[in-house]
């Protein structure tokens, strides 16, 4: 015989207890996440050159201009550097009117500070690029400014360094 599922009648304190479990969990909002490490300055700070090796994506614009119409774009190849252990070395390739521009780069991240050497030839520096680990070193950000003694046309430019995935 099929008998319908008996019901369980509920006691007064366990209705109570319920409907108060019910009212607590509508009315809380969710806990808010806390800031992530990425948002410190703390991770930035003494940051690995191993954290920076590999591919990023390159943007640059106009100081006064915006970094959503760039004025070159391009990758940056980081690697260790061979003669100085902590540093960086590599290469970058960028659109530029005319023919594209290739250059050799070096620098390193101390106190926070991103600092790079770009030199066409290997040898004279073309610019020198200042700035800062943003995301916990998942961008670099700054000014790309014509080295010393350097032709004077050479525009300062805003840069941002974009770390490509997979790396």
């Amino acid at each position: 015989m099929n008998r319908p599922p008996a019901r369980t009648a509920l006691s007064a304190p366990r209705l109570a207890s319920l409907l108060l479990a019910t009212l607590f969990t509508v009315a809380t909002p969710p806990l808010q996440a806390q800031p992530a490490a990425t948002d410190t300055p703390a991770c930035t700070q003494d940051l690995p050159p191993a954290r920076l090796y590999g591919f990023w994506e390159l943007h640059l614009w106009p100081a006064d201009g915006s970094p959503d119409q760039p004025v070159s774009t391009g990758a940056v190849l980081f690697e260790p550097h061979p003669e100085y252990p902590g540093s960086l070395r590599g290469s970058l390739s960028r659109s530029a009117p005319g023919n594209d521009r290739k250059a050799f780069v070096s620098g390193d991240v101390e106190d926070g500070e991103f600092n790079l050497d770009e030199s066409a030839d290997g040898v004279a520096m073309d610019a020198v690029w200042v700035g800062a680990p943003r995301d916990c070193g998942r961008e670099l950000a700054g000014d790309r400014l014509p080295a010393e003694g350097r032709a004077a046309s050479e525009p300062v430019l805003r840069f941002l360094l974009r770390r490509r995935p997979g790396w």
